[in-house]
């Protein structure tokens, strides 16, 4: 007697490989929108706290961080801590904010909260979309202000005013969002970048030359305001 084997027909063949196409084609396409909506998310960072930081001088006249009035003007507990009114906000972007005594890039926060220009409450960084800090200093946050993002590695031509940084940007994030706001270029223009080697790095001197899509670099963006 004859045994007689069964197989898949070409029809099913092609419909299994047609539904096999359609569920990899929706994988794709929700990660390209999760990753979209990552890139909207930290560029309405910037926007958004650009504009409490125009809106706090424009009522205040004052740096937010740095202002001196603040401890009179919010004095219920707890008081805020007032700047020093010098014209620069003291300390980095990824300061420790739960020290004792955190310093004015940290206050930045507190006094913009309070004013009710960003939202949350206390003198920590709020984090980005990508579980990075997000925070401001100015240049190389010295003691002597110095240049920071430039062209070499003693920061020529670089931000030495107040910046806006975020950090652990995944490669192909950074570049949309250098795109959207600036060039598209880390050593030119309004937006630079660094090559990140650890999550929230110091602002380095030196920018990147060029943004480099690996897929497993991550990159600390910062937008001079």
């Amino acid at each position: 007697m004859k045994r007689v084997q069964k197989g898949f027909t070409l029809v099913e063949i092609a419909i299994v490989l047609v539904i096999i196409g359609l569920l990899l084609g929706g994988i794709l396409k929700g990660q390209e929108m999760i990753t979209q909506a990552k890139i909207k998310n930290v560029v309405a960072d910037f926007a958004g706290v650009s504009a409490g930081y125009l809106g706090f001088q424009d009522r205040y006249r004052a740096l937010p961080g740095d202002d001196g009035g603040a401890a009179a003007r919010w004095a219920s507990a707890p008081a805020a801590v007032s700047g020093n009114g010098n014209g620069q906000v003291a300390g980095s972007y990824n300061a420790d904010c739960a020290a004792a005594s955190p310093p004015e890039s940290c206050q930045w926060w507190d006094h913009l909260r309070r004013a009710g220009f960003v939202s949350g409450s206390g003198a920590r960084q709020p984090g980005n979309a990508l579980s990075g800090l997000v925070g401001v200093q100015m240049g190389d946050a010295g003691a002597t202000i110095g240049p920071a993002l430039g062209s070499d590695a003693s920061g020529t031509g670089g931000f030495t005013g107040l910046m806006l940084c975020s950090g652990n940007l995944p490669d192909k994030i950074a570049l949309a969002i250098d795109a959207q706001l600036d060039d598209g270029v880390p050593s030119t223009g309004s937006v630079r970048a660094q090559l990140q080697s650890e999550p929230n790095p110091a602002v380095a001197k030196q920018a990147a030359t060029a943004y480099a899509e690996t897929g497993s670099n991550q990159y600390l963006v910062c937008r001079t305001l």
